[in-house]
């Protein structure tokens, strides 16, 4: 007998009076093994749903209950979903007339689902721990990884629910940028920083500059929180606080990816000089954005600036943006993409070699 958890109620429902959304996925696998189970042990785990009968969790198992053609079971039903992931669970149809999220939206219903998807994942591995031995196990097979694994793919699975893709890592960054804004325990210029950041992200920018930006700020802060500390030898004092003097006089000419890794890189000598005693070393200088040769990049950075550029055409009216443009940013514009274009020839063919 499994317990009903807090915020959820336990009624019986007719399983044709179940709605499954599009978000949804159409592809189950194979369900022999947890439709042999269910015919066996009955329906260890609840399905979840919303007040008004759209699934939450739980498809694969209603679809095995499908099979065997059950007409009734006992679902929890979770109280406490906002109207607007209680809209996204209900859409029938992809092609419906709905606004599209902006990236804070899209965030703001990941946690929410995310959550939900969660406490699903725990409870389910709660109710399948003392199963027969030999048993295929409920809703996902015998062999059940440990929570924080379902933890992850719990990450993953709201985010394609939420934004079609498994874009978790954008919306985890956006999460913590909007948490450090809102954390009274952070230094005043972190959460400032942060704040920034959360409405260049309203606005429409990138969410991993953005997100490089506050970490560089984050370490700026610790910087100034050594520089400052009367404990620390005079050297470790002053090392920090050149570090930190030096990168703030760098910033606005410094690319975002470079910039957190300065100040990265200024964190770990003061804390090197502050375990081991040495003096400062010399510390390179940054490249400038308009300085020779490009700065190569890591890849790291590559899939992350075209994870927050995906389907990013769908966010604006060529009609309104071809208008609004001055010539320069026009130009602009078609030199980043005659530049993409030679660049996506260049590695296509790298592909093939």
């Amino acid at each position: 007998m499994s317990t009903v958890p807090a915020g959820h109620i336990e009624l019986e429902r007719a399983v044709d009076s179940i709605i499954v959304g599009r978000r949804h996925r159409g592809d189950y696998g194979d369900l022999a093994p947890l439709v042999e189970s269910i015919r066996r042990n009955g329906l260890l785990q609840p399905i979840t749903i919303t007040l008004d009968g759209h699934l939450i969790c739980g498809a694969r198992r209603l679809a095995a209950i499908r099979q065997l053609g059950i007409k009734t079971i006992n679902v929890w039903v979770r109280s406490g979903i906002s109207d607007r992931l209680g809209e996204l669970l209900a859409e029938q149809d992809e092609n419906l007339l709905h606004k599209p999220l902006t990236q804070l939206e899209a965030a703001a219903l990941y946690r929410e689902l995310k959550v939900l998807l969660a406490e699903n994942a725990a409870r389910r591995q709660e109710a399948t721990r003392f199963r027969p031995a030999g048993d295929d196990g409920e809703d996902g097979g015998g062999n059940l990884p440990p929570p924080q694994f379902e933890h992850g793919k719990s990450r993953s699975q709201a985010a394609i629910m939420v934004t079609g893709r498994d874009s978790h890592k954008t919306l985890e960054r956006i999460g913590r940028l909007e948490d450090l804004a809102a954390d009274p325990t952070q230094p005043a210029t972190v959460r400032q920083r942060a704040t920034e950041e959360v409405e260049r992200i309203r606005a429409g920018g990138s969410v991993h500059p953005s997100h490089l930006r506050v970490n560089a700020e984050v370490r700026l802060a610790e910087l100034d929180q050594l520089a400052a500390d009367l404990a620390q030898p005079a050297e470790v004092r002053e090392q920090a606080r050149a570090g930190a003097a030096q990168i703030r006089a760098e910033e606005q000419q410094t690319r975002a990816a470079e910039l957190e890794q300065l100040a990265k890189a200024a964190l770990a000598r003061v804390k090197a000089a502050k375990a081991t005693g040495k003096k400062k070393s010399q510390r390179p200088t940054l490249t400038a954005v308009n300085s020779g040769a490009p700065v190569p990049f890591p890849l790291s950075v590559f899939l992350a600036t075209w994870d927050d550029m995906t389907e990013w055409w769908t966010h604006y009216d060529p009609a309104e943006v071809g208008p609004a443009l001055t010539p320069e940013q026009w130009t602009r514009f078609e030199q980043t993409i005659a530049g993409t274009l030679a660049f996506t020839d260049t590695a296509r063919a790298a592909r093939q070699d």
